[in-house]
């Protein structure tokens, strides 16, 4: 519980620049996924949101709010790969699937970002991100 709670306070008190992304990938992930929980692309999606919080929260405990956060994010390459072979039946003129596109174009990047961050993180940058947590 200690780790969650780290994990929600080194979240929040991220740089100032980084909160408009964050708000991006926690709308795109969790907020708009609820208008369509019908849907199981959107339940596809809540479901992974949840795993992502589980390894971040499990990465807070073992290495801190450190570069390798990210990591939590890495269920997003499968889903990512199934959303890509469903883009055929999804129109892309509706909400639903200007919803999918805008997340799958967000999570990829979401993704190099990550990825640059486990690399600098392997490289030595070992420290916490976000200090005083």
């Amino acid at each position: 519980m200690r780790s969650f709670i780290r994990f929600n306070r080194g979240m929040m008190r991220m740089p100032l620049y980084w909160q408009p992304w964050l708000l991006l990938l926690v709308t795109a992930n969790i907020a708009i996924p609820l208008f369509f929980v019908g849907r199981f692309e959107a339940q596809l999606v809540l479901g992974i949101m949840v795993i992502n919080v589980i390894l971040m929260t499990l990465l807070t405990s073992l290495t801190g709010f450190s570069r390798l956060m990210g990591l939590g994010h890495y269920p997003w390459f499968p889903l990512l790969y199934f959303l890509w072979t469903r883009l055929d039946q999804i129109p892309a003129d509706d909400f639903f699937g200007i919803w999918i596109r805008v997340l799958m174009i967000a999570n990829a990047l979401s993704l190099v970002i990550d990825t640059v961050d486990a690399a600098r993180y392997l490289a030595g940058e070992r420290e916490e991100t976000v200090q005083g947590l």
